[in-house]
C-alpha cells in the first residue's frame, strides 16, 4: 500500500511541481532575473501564492510523522497522505488558473531559463533522494509535497547556485561583442540614455540618419546590457557607420556597464525624471545614473541634453558649482556641469542649442520651427501627435545637424516618422481611434497623453491602470494623473480596484461624474464597454499603461 499511496502522490506532484516552478520562473524573468525584485514581488503578493508556504509547513510535517513513532499508525499515514493528495490537487487547479491569467508576455525558454531549471530538477531530486535514503518510502510524499511548495523561492536559489556559470556566458558574449566593435574601428557609437524617450529618440535618429549614413540601432527596448551584446552579435555588419545604442537602468553602475562594453563616442540624454523610484531609491541616484554616460565620454565627444528638463539643469548645476572652474569660467562651467561639448535642445526653449518655436497640434499631427545655434530656421511638419513629442523630435534634429545634414534636407524624414510600438500610436476602427500609449507610463509622459487626448474632437476615454515603480511617492503620483485626466477626458476607465484608488480619488477631486468614472478587472473588459458607450460621435479611446504579469 505504502508504494500505491506513493505513486499517487508522485501522480500529483509531478504537475504540481512544474505549474508551481513554470509560473514563479515567468514572475522572475519579469523581475529580470533579480532575487531582491523577486523577494519583494513574493512579499507584495503573497496572497496569491500562501497555498505554497501551506504546502512546504505540510510536506514537513508529513516527514516528521514519516520519521517518528506515529508513522507506524496506519490511519494516521493514511490521514496525512489524503491531505497531502487534496493540496497537491488544489495547488494544480490554482496554478492552471493562474497560468491562464497571466500571458501578456510568455515566458521565454531562454538558454538562462533552461539552465536554472535543471538545477531547480537537480536541487530537487537531491533533497528527494537524500529523504528516501533517510527514511525510506514513507516520508517521501512529504517530501514531495515539501519540494512543490518550495518553488516560491527555488527560482531565487537556483539563480544564486548557478552564478558563476552565468558570469562565465556573458563575459564570453560581451568579450565577443567587444571583438566585433574592435573590428569596426571606423564605427561611431553614439549612446542613448533617459528616464523615458530614449526608445522614440533613438527610431527617430535612425531615420534622419540615414540620409547619410548606414546606421544600426538596438531593436525594440533591448537597452540592457546582453541585450545590447546580442545587438551587436546579430546585426552588426562591418558596413554600418553609426551604432545608436540605447541604454537602460534600474541601478546605479548600469548605464556604466553598457560603457564598458560599446565606448561611445557620443551621447544622448533625453530626461530625467521619477522612473523606477522602487529600485534606484531616489531621485539623485537617477540623476547620477544617466550621467553615467556623459562621464564615459572621451574628451571632444558631443553631450546632447534636453534642455526643458529640470532635474537635467540641477545636476549640471551641482556639477558646475564644485566643478573647480576659474572665476571667468564658472557661469559656463556651471550650466554645462563642466562636460565639454555640450548641445542643448529645448521645446520652445529661448537658450542657446537648438530650440523649437510656433508649435501647432492637432489631431493630424504637429507644426513647428527649429531653430539652430548659428540662427538658421527651418519649418517642420510630422504626423506624430501631441507637443510633448517636439522636444524628441528635437533632440534627433540636433544630432542628425551636428553629424552634417542640413535642416533643410531633414524636412521629408522628420515628415516620414512614425510613433513607436505602444507610445501615442493611433489605430484607427472604424468611429473608433484608438491612441496605444501602453508601454511603461511615467508622470510626465502620461499627463502629455491625456492632454493630447483633450484635442480630439470626439468622446475622449480614458482606461489605465495607473503607474507602477515609483516609489513611495507612488500614490501622489498616481493621484495628481486622476486630476490631471477628469480635466481632459469625458470617460475614465480605471483597471484594477485597490492600485487605482489614488487615481480615482483625483478625479472625483475635480468634480468629475462619478458616473463616468468605472472600475474593471480586466483591460478587455474596459475595452469592451469603451466600445459600447453610446454616443453618435467618434470615439478616442487613450490606452495608458498597461501592467506587465507581475502586476
Amino acid at each position: 500500500m505504502m508504494i500505491i499511496r506513493t505513486l499517487i502522490t508522485l501522480a500529483l506532484a509531478v504537475p504540481a511541481f512544474w505549474l508551481t516552478m513554470r509560473y514563479n520562473m515567468h514572475m522572475f524573468q519579469l523581475n529580470v532575473y533579480m532575487n531582491g525584485e523577486q523577494r519583494a514581488w513574493i512579499r507584495k503578493n503573497f496572497r496569491l501564492q500562501w497555498i505554497l508556504v501551506f504546502a512546504m509547513v505540510l510536506g514537513i510535517l508529513r516527514m516528521l510523522i514519516a520519521f517518528s513513532p506515529a508513522g507506524s499508525v496506519t490511519w494516521l499515514a493514511w490521514a496525512a497522505d489524503i491531505l497531502v493528495w487534496v493540496t497537491l490537487a488544489v495547488i494544480i487547479l490554482v496554478y492552471r488558473v493562474m497560468k491562464d491569467m497571466n500571458q501578456k508576455k510568455k515566458l521565454v525558454f531562454t538558454a538562462r531559463v533552461k539552465r536554472m531549471v535543471a538545477c531547480i530538477i537537480i536541487i530537487s531530486l537531491i533533497i528527494l533522494a537524500a529523504v528516501f535514503l533517510l527514511g525510506g518510502l514513507s516520508p517521501v510524499s512529504g517530501a514531495l509535497l515539501f519540494i512543490t511548495g518550495s518553488q516560491l523561492w527555488m527560482q531565487m536559489l537556483a539563480r544564486t547556485v548557478n552564478q558563476p556559470i552565468e558570469k562565465g556566458v556573458n563575459n564570453h558574449y560581451i568579450n565577443d561583442a567587444k571583438r566585433i566593435l574592435r573590428s569596426n574601428p571606423d564605427i561611431t557609437v553614439i549612446g542613448v540614455t533617459g528616464s523615458y524617450g530614449k526608445t522614440s529618440v533613438k527610431f527617430f535618429l535612425q531615420t534622419l540618419l540615414q540620409q547619410k549614413y548606414s546606421v544600426l540601432v538596438t531593436p525594440e527596448s533591448y537597452n540592457t546590457p546582453m541585450g545590447v551584446v546580442i545587438t551587436i552579435r546579430k546585426f552588426m555588419k562591418p558596413s554600418h557607420e553609426i551604432f545608436v545604442c540605447e541604454m537602460g537602468a534600474r541601478y546605479v553602475g548600469e548605464i556604466k556597464e553598457i560603457c564598458d562594453i560599446v565606448h561611445p563616442d557620443h551621447g544622448m540624454i533625453t530626461s530625467i525624471g521619477p522612473q523606477h523610484l522602487d529600485t534606484f531609491g531616489s531621485i539623485e541616484n537617477i540623476k547620477k545614473t544617466k550621467f553615467e554616460l556623459a562621464d564615459a565620454l572621451p574628451e571632444g565627444a558631443m553631450l546632447f541634453l534636453n534642455g526643458d528638463n529640470e532635474y537635467i539643469a540641477d545636476y549640471l548645476k551641482q556639477r558646475g558649482g564644485d566643478s573647480g572652474a576659474s572665476e571667468s569660467g564658472l557661469a559656463g562651467a556651471r550650466k554645462t556641469g563642466g562636460y565639454g561639448n555640450v548641445t542643448f535642445y529645448y521645446s520652445e526653449g529661448s537658450g542657446e542649442g537648438y530650440s523649437a518655436s510656433d508649435i501647432r497640434v492637432s489631431n493630424l499631427g504637429t507644426e513647428f520651427t527649429v531653430t539652430a545655434p548659428d540662427g538658421e530656421t527651418e519649418r517642420y511638419q510630422m504626423k506624430l501627435i501631441g507637443a510633448h513629442n517636439v522636444i524628441n523630435v528635437m533632440g534627433a534634429i540636433a544630432v542628425a545637424n551636428r553629424f552634417g545634414i542640413a535642416l533643410k534636407d531633414l524636412r521629408i524624414p522628420v515628415r516620414r516618422l512614425r510613433p513607436v510600438q505602444h507610445r501615442m500610436e493611433m489605430k484607427e476602427n472604424g468611429n473608433v481611434t484608438i491612441i496605444d500609449d501602453a508601454f511603461n507610463s511615467n508622470p510626465i509622459g502620461s499627463r502629455a497623453a491625456v492632454e493630447t487626448l483633450a484635442l480630439f474632437d470626439g468622446t475622449r476615454i480614458l482606461i489605465t491602470p495607473g503607474m507602477v515603480e515609483l516609489g513611495e511617492n507612488e500614490a501622489e503620483y498616481n493621484r495628481k494623473f486622476g486630476t490631471y485626466a477628469a480635466d481632459c477626458c469625458d470617460w475614465i476607465l480605471l483597471v484594477g480596484a485597490k492600485h487605482t484608488e489614488p487615481i480615482r480619488e483625483g478625479i472625483m477631486s475635480k468634480g468629475f461624474p462619478e458616473k463616468n468614472c468605472m472600475v474593471f478587472d480586466k483591460v478587455e473588459d474596459a475595452i469592451d464597454f469603451a466600445y459600447k458607450i453610446k454616443g453618435k460621435e467618434h470615439k478616442y479611446i487613450l490606452l495608458e499603461n498597461d501592467l506587465p504579469d507581475n502586476y
